[in-house]
C-alpha cells in the first residue's frame, strides 16, 4: 500500500513536470516589434488565452490591435470573432476598408453574434475545441460578471488542448483574476503622416499588465506596417519620438505627431474652410 502511494505521488509529480515543460515550450508568433517579442520570450504564445483591455473611448484601438494580433496568430487559418448582440449594437459592424488596412481579407473572418454573455462563453469553449480554427476573438463589454476565474480557466484549458489561441477583447471592463497567459491595456496613439500629408499608419500605446512566468508592467508604442503585415517600432524606423536634432516632440526635420483618428486637411485650405 505504501509503495502504491509513493508510486502515485511520483506519477503526479511527473505529470506536473510534463505540464510545466509543455507550457514553457508553447509555440510563439513574433509580432515584429523587437523589444516586445523579447519580453514575451519570442512572441505571443499559441494555444493560450490573452486579454486585451480598452476603455470605451479607445474601443477602436483595442479592436484594431486584437485583429492585428489575430492576423498574426491565425497563420492562414480562419478567424472567428464572437460577440454579443449588445456589443454589436454598441460597437457597430466590422468595416471592410479597416480590415484591408490590417492586411486582412473578409473571407478569413467569421463573426458570430450571441444573444447573451452565457451563450457567448459556451460558444467560445466549443469553438476552441476545434483545432482547425486559426484564432478566436471573444468580445465582451462592461463588467462581464459571468467571466470569472472558473470561466477563464475553461477557456484557457480548451485553448491549450487544441492549440488554438484566444484573444479576450474587454471593452470598458476592469481586470480581475483570470487564467489568461497575458493581459494588456490598449489605447490609441498618435501616428506620423505619410508622404503627401496622408494619414499615417495605425499606432497603439500598449502596456503589459500581467504575464505568467514573465516580466510585466512594460510599455511600448506599436505601429501596424501594412506592407509587411506585422507590427513594428514607432514610426517604422526603430527611433523614438525625438526628432532628427535630438529634440523631443515635433521640432527639426520631422513633423509633429497626428492623432490616428484625424485626417489631415490640405495646406491650402483657408481657416474658414477648416472651421466649416
Amino acid at each position: 500500500m505504501i509503495e502504491s502511494v509513493n508510486t502515485l505521488s511520483a506519477l503526479r509529480r511527473r505529470i506536473a513536470s510534463l505540464d510545466s515543460v509543455a507550457a514553457t515550450a508553447a509555440a510563439r508568433v513574433a509580432t515584429g516589434h523587437v523589444s516586445l517579442d523579447q519580453a514575451l520570450g519570442g512572441g505571443l504564445a499559441c494555444g493560450r488565452l490573452h486579454e486585451l483591455f480598452g476603455g470605451v473611448e479607445d474601443e477602436g484601438a483595442a479592436a484594431g490591435l486584437a485583429l492585428g494580433f489575430a492576423q498574426l496568430l491565425a497563420r492562414d487559418g480562419p478567424l472567428l470573432w464572437l460577440r454579443t448582440a449588445v456589443a454589436e449594437r454598441a460597437g457597430g459592424m466590422v468595416y471592410g476598408p479597416g480590415l484591408a488596412a490590417l492586411s486582412m481579407t473578409p473571407d478569413h473572418l467569421l463573426i458570430g453574434v450571441m444573444a447573451g454573455e452565457a451563450m457567448l462563453l459556451r460558444a467560445a469553449v466549443d469553438a476552441l475545441r476545434c483545432p482547425a480554427l486559426g484564432v478566436l476573438v471573444i468580445e465582451l463589454r462592461g463588467r462581464a460578471p459571468l467571466l470569472d476565474l472558473t470561466a477563464s480557466r475553461r477557456l484557457a484549458l480548451a485553448a491549450e488542448a487544441s492549440g488554438v489561441p484566444a484573444l479576450m477583447l474587454r471593452i470598458g471592463g476592469e481586470p480581475r483574476p483570470s487564467a489568461a497567459d497575458t493581459r494588456w491595456q490598449v489605447a490609441a496613439a498618435p501616428s506620423r503622416p505619410l508622404p503627401g500629408n496622408a494619414p499615417g499608419m495605425s499606432a497603439f500605446d500598449l502596456t503589459l499588465l500581467r504575464q505568467r512566468a514573465g516580466s510585466d508592467g512594460l510599455h511600448w508604442r506599436l505601429v501596424w506596417d501594412n506592407e509587411r503585415g506585422r507590427f513594428g517600432e514607432a514610426y517604422g524606423d526603430g527611433r523614438d519620438e525625438r526628432d532628427d536634432h535630438g529634440q523631443k516632440g515635433g521640432g527639426g526635420g520631422r513633423p509633429a505627431p497626428l492623432s490616428g483618428a484625424v485626417v489631415p486637411l490640405p495646406a491650402d485650405r483657408s481657416a474658414a474652410d477648416r472651421a466649416a
